[in-house]
């Protein structure tokens, strides 16, 4: 079985808790297509490669990512996606959020002292709609941590001169306005790299999907 090349960021790794994890492109898997046969084609070489980067036995939470601004609570694996939800948040254990993506960021957000995470979908809709903030409000409430304790990392996403706008640099506004000391942001844009990374701009619409994996162990 074939795995996807996998991209970690150093902010979250130092997090012993917290696993993280980026699927780069498959190698050899045929993606020119619809969006739901290509995550059919991915499915197996996303679940091996997961297995491997540390996510082995760990059931999967998914939203079914409408480019909007709601943020669920899940406690546990979801039978299908999480309906009008484009983030997620958990405390619970061994459970990993899963986003897919192809130019929009995943952000992940991780509590310092291990009490939650969440795993969001934001493009430029769902910047525009503020989910970042609406993630940071939701770990808040739920689980009572507050924005400073929070780390917040920006996945590879499409920027410019690829894209008319930066919603990256936005999100890492939105998220200092909101409290949040910790933002970082890798910097790479998905459109410029098309030997790494799936771009939905780039090739039309007819792409793969990118994995962003995030759980608390």
């Amino acid at each position: 079985m074939i795995a996807c090349p996998v991209e970690t960021f150093p902010a979250l790794d130092a997090l012993p808790f917290a696993r993280a994890a980026f699927l780069q492109r498959a190698p050899g898997i045929d993606v020119l297509t619809d969006r739901e046969t290509a995550l059919a084609r991915l499915w197996e070489v996303h679940r091996h490669t997961a297995d491997e980067a540390g996510f082995a036995g760990m059931p999967f939470a998914v939203a079914e990512q409408v480019h909007g601004s709601i943020v669920a609570a899940v406690s546990g694996p979801t039978s299908a996606p999480v309906p009008g939800a484009d983030g997620l948040i958990t405390s619970s254990r061994g459970l990993c959020l899963a986003v897919y993506v192809a130019d929009c960021a995943a952000v992940y957000l991780v509590d310092k002292k291990g009490r939650g995470i969440g795993l969001v979908h934001s493009g430029k809709k769902g910047t525009e709609q503020r989910i970042v903030v609406a993630a940071i409000d939701a770990l808040r409430e739920n689980y009572g941590i507050p924005a400073e304790d929070l780390v917040v990392q920006i996945a590879p996403c499409i920027r410019p001169p690829h894209y008319e706008i930066d919603f990256a640099a936005q999100i890492v506004r939105d998220a200092r306005e909101a409290g949040v000391t910790e933002v970082i942001d890798c910097g790479t844009c998905t459109a410029s790299h098309p030997d790494t990374y799936y771009s939905y701009r780039r090739e039309m619409g007819r792409t793969g999907r990118l994995l962003a994996l995030l759980a608390l162990v």
